[in-house]
């Protein structure tokens, strides 16, 4: 039989090596993604109660006007991609009201890229009105070096 000393150890290692690992899930089991958002915008808060409905394990903070717009430009948000709330999740940027779908395939594929966005704020997309009434709107990934290309299109409904 082996040494306690030694299982203990290598359950420690081991246990060590998860919590230090990259786009770990949280206990929960969903991803931990990070918003910053006006703490009054409804929208903001609707867009979270998706995420949060789907497994996402959301955290927030309060960031509005210039601020929220110069934490866009540290994450290399081109200004014609804009929204209303900016989100951090295993690396990628997250901006506006992108469906948790495409989250998810963002995650799954882990292209080179800065993240998605949902450019301003279209009515229907996750947060902002029913999907059973929306307008047309684009899902955009956001390569590095600033261009972008469309991740998915949403037809009206």
């Amino acid at each position: 039989m082996r040494d306690a000393r030694i299982l203990r150890r290598e359950f420690l290692v081991g246990a060590a090596a998860l919590l230090a690992a990259p786009g770990q899930l949280s206990a929960a089991g969903g991803p931990s993604i990070h918003v910053l958002k006006d703490p009054n915008c409804g929208c903001c808060s609707a867009w979270i109660d998706i995420l949060e409905a789907d497994g996402f394990q959301v955290t927030t903070q309060a960031s509005a006007g210039t601020a929220l717009f110069r934490e866009k430009t540290a994450r290399h948000i081109p200004q014609d991609m804009a929204s209303c709330h900016t989100a951090d999740v295993e690396g990628y940027v997250v901006e506006g009201h992108v469906p948790v779908a495409d989250i998810r395939r963002l995650l799954a594929e882990r292209p080179d890229a800065v993240g998605l966005a949902v450019p301003g704020m279209p009515y229907g997309s996750p947060g902002m009105g029913p999907e059973s009434s929306r307008e047309a709107y684009d899902v955009h990934l956001i390569l590095r070096d600033g261009s972008t290309e469309i991740f998915t299109s949403y037809a009206a409904a």
